[in-house]
């Protein structure tokens, strides 16, 4: 309970944080439009007041003062605290304005500097917001259900592991738990960012944060607040803005020697043109906004977008790299493949038939667990098929089951688990004939005698053939699937696939090894997998890519980066996206340069007055800023056709 609280409390600090940062952001647009409600009045005084200066020049130097002084204030802060900013550049400039006794000028400046920094600031807290809103997506009230049976609302924050909760029709569910009673469809696009509903039945996981929209669900709570998987991808988000891309360090880096050379360039300026108004219209236009804000714009835009079709960047250091791969490397099971079985062959002995064969290896196979007797049960049901009770169930792991069956003993294995019987299965086609086509086959005994066998596939995901076509597409150059399976089912998956290179039973050490030695050969290596079991193969590669990691704990830690769903469609979308987003910042970075160069030249020419050169540097930033926006809306080609979903990031 105490933990719970902390969590709560920390997350109630955060949100009063960015509380008090959107009150100060409303506090300084007002200060700002004040300012420039006096600085319009100075400019317009003529008119009114005839072509006496002295009201002009009060109303523009109240504007000065009110607009210049949190500048100068924020300014020497900087500079008392040891860090390094550009807002030093436009504080020296409004100083020598205001000194020179041009107070439009000086009030102009800081004008749009000012406006300049909220539009800068609003895009981070904009993408905060955003982050904050998938919170306030988990319902602040749950319905508990307590053990008398009787209904209770408590407060969320109160519900621990393992409590019973009613989620009704258009509520959010407000823990991540497990369905025990209730048939509904949820819409998770919060999490997997797919805006078709999925339908829950017990047995099933439910996330924090989703919206039940159909039916009534009672939910058993397996986890709550930051554990949750919406907890977690609200830390991840936060993380990945936290973090920078190399580009952006070397800005950093070179700020303390950019300042000092910008003020030399003033001052021989103003040595040989003796005019104070072109040295400080350099200063002025040669503050790097645009450059500043060339990569986080870009870098918070793409992280939205990715976010949205929720596709987890710890780093955005690893959505930069995601643009380089070359090679990507699979895992078939649960990956490629759907990780499940499906009966796709029966072959009967003669005078057995196809319905009665399945109907005995069903009935027989309803007390496991295994996966292919759950794709018998799934098949037997398909066809209608009455099964009959099954007495004296017996399993043999990696073997076969055993049961009576209206009074018959049946057999459902591996043909060697039938021989220890001393059945003969010689009475049935060889499956040998038939395993390049990839079937895993169970052989079926009723009494002493063998009555066929039945032909089990894992399937292949429907989007992995267009996922693997269009990274080549993109030129990343090799497609590698590794698996533990036979050669024949392994090279069968990779055809029909159009994978380059194939590798079948693979131990997880020879999964490290063919990638460090793609690494060696050159290649920026990703791997893909489900992040259970593939968390070595993971680690080892350039970028780790973890597949379906809603609810995993271990794939969300294990990977660089997380997709939620298993829509393989993400994954070319993570290349252009990176792609582009490099593409966004170099056009950011080009044009930031261009514009400090051709500003600062126009200055020293004459051919810039100074309050023109405030106008300038607040349209070079805004043409970043909007040139970054046009990335929130990439990859809107992937949202399926359906029902609205709830706002991503």
């Amino acid at each position: 309970m105490v933990h719970r609280a902390l969590n709560l409390t920390a997350h109630e600090v955060d949100v009063e944080k960015t509380h008090r940062k959107q009150v100060t952001v409303s506090l300084a647009l007002a200060g700002t439009l004040l300012g420039g409600t006096l600085l319009i009045n100075s400019l317009i005084s003529p008119i009114f007041y005839g072509r006496g200066a002295e009201v002009r020049d009060m109303l523009a130097m109240l504007a000065a003062i009110l607009l210049g002084a949190p500048v100068i204030i924020h300014s020497m802060k900087s500079v008392v605290q040891g860090h390094m900013h550009m807002d030093e550049l436009v504080a020296l400039a409004i100083i020598a304005a205001f000194a020179t006794g041009d107070y439009v000028a000086a009030s102009v400046v800081a004008f749009f500097l000012l406006l300049s920094e909220l539009v800068e600031t609003r895009t981070a807290l904009g993408a905060r917001t955003s982050i904050e809103s998938l919170i306030k997506l988990t319902p602040t009230k749950a319905c508990l259900i307590e053990r008398s049976g009787q209904e209770k609302e408590i407060n969320a924050g109160r519900l621990s592991k393992g409590d019973i909760i009613r989620v009704k029709p258009g509520d959010n569910i407000a823990a991540d738990g497990e369905v025990i009673a209730g048939l509904s469809s949820v819409n998770e696009a919060t999490i997997t960012g797919e805006s078709l509903p999925v339908d829950k039945v017990p047995g099933i996981q439910v996330f924090a944060g989703t919206s039940n929209l159909t039916g009534v669900l009672d939910i058993r709570v397996t986890r709550v607040g930051g554990d949750t998987t919406l907890g977690k991808v609200q830390a991840l988000i936060l993380q990945a803005e936290h973090t920078k891309i190399p580009i952006m360090r070397i800005i950093d880096r070179y700020v303390k020697w950019y300042i000092p050379t910008i003020l030399m360039i003033s001052a021989i300026i103003w040595f040989f043109t003796r005019d104070i108004n072109r040295a400080i219209g350099a200063i002025v236009v040669s503050c790097p906004c645009a450059l500043i804000l060339a990569t986080p714009t870009a870098m918070v835009a793409a992280l939205s977008a990715s976010a949205r079709l929720g596709i987890l960047i710890k780093k955005v250091a690893d959505l930069e790299l995601a643009g380089r791969i070359t090679a990507m490397v699979f895992d078939k099971t649960g990956t490629l493949t759907t990780g499940q079985l499906y009966v796709t062959k029966l072959t009967p002995a003669g005078g057995t038939e196809p319905a009665e064969l399945l109907k005995f290896a069903a009935s027989a196979e309803q007390m496991s667990k295994h996966p292919a007797a759950r794709a018998l049960q799934i098949v037997a049901k398909e066809a209608n098929l009455a099964l009959s009770n099954a007495d004296g169930f017996a399993e043999t792991p990696g073997k076969g089951v055993s049961a009576k069956v209206d009074g018959q003993k049946v057999l459902v294995g591996r043909d060697t688990f039938l021989h220890e019987q001393n059945i003969d299965t010689s009475v049935v086609d060889d499956p040998s004939l038939h395993e390049e086509q990839g079937f895993s086959t169970l052989y079926v005994a009723r009494g002493s005698k063998c009555i066929g066998w039945i032909g089990l596939q894992d399937k292949t995901r429907p989007e992995a053939r267009q996922a693997v076509e269009q990274l080549l597409e993109i030129n990343v150059k090799r497609i590698a699937m590794l698996t533990g399976d036979r050669e024949e089912v392994a090279r069968r998956v990779a055809a029909e696939l159009g994978c380059t290179d194939v590798k079948a039973k693979c131990l997880p050490q020879d999964k490290l090894a063919i990638v460090e030695q793609m690494k060696k050969d050159g290649h920026i290596v990703a791997v893909v997998g489900d992040g259970i079991n593939d968390a070595p193969a993971l680690a080892s590669g350039d970028l780790g890519i973890a597949m379906g990691a809603a609810g995993s704990d271990v794939a969300i830690n294990s990977a660089s980066i997380a997709l939620m769903s298993n829509d393989l469609k993400r994954l070319p979308f993570l290349v252009r996206l990176s792609r582009k987003t490099r593409a966004i910042i170099n056009q950011n970075l080009l044009f930031g340069v261009l514009f400090i160069i051709l500003g600062v030249s126009a200055s020293a020419a004459g051919w810039l007055p100074l309050i023109y050169a405030a106008v300038l540097h607040f349209t070079g930033s805004l043409v970043v800023v909007f040139n970054s926006a046009r990335l929130v809306r990439f990859g809107e080609e992937l949202q399926p056709h359906g029902p609205a979903s709830a706002a991503g990031v």
